[in-house]
């Protein structure tokens, strides 16, 4: 049997760098695919003529990369995302009159009319103070507010248990970065939000990707992760899961807040799309509050342009929280958070809120009546659907396709984690259209597609 050896350019750097390298350059290449098992430490060293220590050094870069993974007992593998870009945002623009169906906006047309707000703080007794340096928690009646916010993702919360941050991804950033340390192990769904992914890669955290079905996390396979590996952190979207919509049932909850105490894992709860679904479970964090990391954002919800995010964590967590905004933004910007929390009290957040949830069931209702006879799940007042596909197309073939017919659309390959098998599926928004009747030319040209052959 042939062993896999790299063309090493001798003579570049570090050659454990240039191992990785050449990792890359064959993935690229197409000479090492997805999936596709590399050689053991040693056997790699023979072949190469090096020290295993070289390898190993290698395997770890290219691991950084995001382009290889290990797991004990099993062996080291090329990624399933290895060829695929996991960013959300493209920084090239978009091609004109582009559909798209990949990235999910939050229906800007019904975010709450700003004008009459700013008359509002104008009147405040000292609106400058908006402008000034402030507690990196946020200021307590911002606190306040965002405590009020987190109850309606079923979170109990007082102002002291708040730290404010600059939209959730900015708290995810904060949560990753002020409460593990580089090299730290994340357990995560092995389908999973595509900016996690690009932010773990960052900070230089190893995901490791946990078993899912239809109804999300396996309890059973976080359990033998945790008892196969040292995990630190667990992160979960249990109420509508990016991208398959699952929700977890009220017994995995209960036994993955289980599993957490168990295995001493902080837990990180990040449910953006939770809001657009009516008669939600209680987050799996209220059953271990002293290890909860909730992320209640405004994005998805009121206003993407507001960047307000409430963290709700213990008080031993508070702290280093609070230290990540200090380290990265200093503070949430005070004045668009007198924004997000004017409206929370006022009810303008929950009209909003109930608005778009009117407006997507009825993109999700028009998805139901083009997309008949295709596969796929999805909430019924929700964003976006998890949309199987028929053989033998892939989710990056799809994309593919529907990119040569002006439609941007997410395939399953984007989501993946570590050697986890990319299913046969992609993620469809259904609030990246600017209206109903581009959605429907949006979903028109993904069913005629998939009647063909890629």
């Amino acid at each position: 049997m042939t062993i896999y050896a790299p063309a090493l350019v001798r003579g570049q750097g570090p050659l454990y760098v240039e191992l990785a390298d050449a990792i890359e350059r064959d993935i690229e290449a197409g000479t090492l695919a997805p999936g596709e098992r590399l050689p053991t430490h040693r056997d790699l060293a023979d072949a190469l003529g090096v020290n295993v220590s070289t390898v190993t050094r290698g395997y770890r870069e290219a691991e950084k990369r995001g382009l290889i993974s290990a797991t004990v007992g099993r062996g080291t593998f090329v990624t399933s995302d290895a060829v695929t870009n996991s960013s959300m945002v493209s920084f090239e623009p978009c091609a004109p009159g582009m559909l798209e169906l990949g990235l999910i906006a939050p229906l800007d047309h019904l975010d709450p009319e700003i004008t009459e707000a700013f008359r509002r703080i104008a009147r405040r007794r000292d609106p400058a103070s908006l402008l000034r340096y402030s507690d990196p928690r946020g200021q307590a009646e911002h606190r306040r507010a965002g405590a009020l916010w987190a109850e309606r993702f079923g979170v109990p919360a007082q102002a002291e248990d708040v730290v404010v941050c600059a939209g959730s991804q900015h708290a995810l950033t904060c949560a990753l970065g002020g409460l593990l340390r580089p090299g730290d192990r994340l357990a995560v769904d092995e389908l999973t939000y595509p900016g996690l992914k690009t932010l773990a890669a960052m900070l230089g955290l190893r995901l490791v990707p946990i078993p899912m079905d239809e109804h999300g996390m396996d309890p059973a396979g976080l359990d033998a992760a945790c008892r196969r590996d040292e995990i630190k952190a667990l992160y979960l979207m249990p109420g509508v899961h990016n991208p398959t919509t699952a929700t977890l049932s009220e017994a995995r909850r209960n036994e993955i807040a289980r599993l957490a105490d168990r295995h001493d894992l902080i837990l990180i709860e990040d449910d953006a799309y939770d809001l657009t679904d009516p008669g939600r479970m209680a987050p799996v964090g209220n059953r271990a509050p002293h290890r909860r990391v909730y992320i209640a954002g405004m994005s998805k919800s009121l206003a993407a342009g507001l960047r307000v995010a409430f963290v709700v964590a213990p008080q031993h967590l508070v702290k280093p929280l609070a230290q990540a905004v200090l380290n990265t933004v200093w503070m949430a910007p005070p004045l668009n958070v007198e924004l997000a929390a004017m409206w929370i009290h006022d009810g303008t957040a929950d009209r909003v809120v109930e608005a778009k949830r009117a407006e997507a069931a009825r993109r999700y209702m028009l998805a139901c009546d083009v997309l008949d006879g295709l596969r796929f799940r999805g909430k019924r007042s929700g964003f976006f659907l998890w949309l199987e596909l028929p053989e033998p197309w892939t989710g990056r073939a799809l994309e593919q396709a529907a990119a040569g017919r002006g439609v941007s659309v997410f395939g399953a390959e984007k989501f993946t984690v570590g050697q986890s098998p990319a299913p046969r599926a992609a993620r469809v928004s259904l609030t990246g259209a600017e209206s109903p009747e581009r959605l429907r030319e949006g979903l028109v040209i993904l069913r005629d597609i998939l009647r063909g052959r890629p």
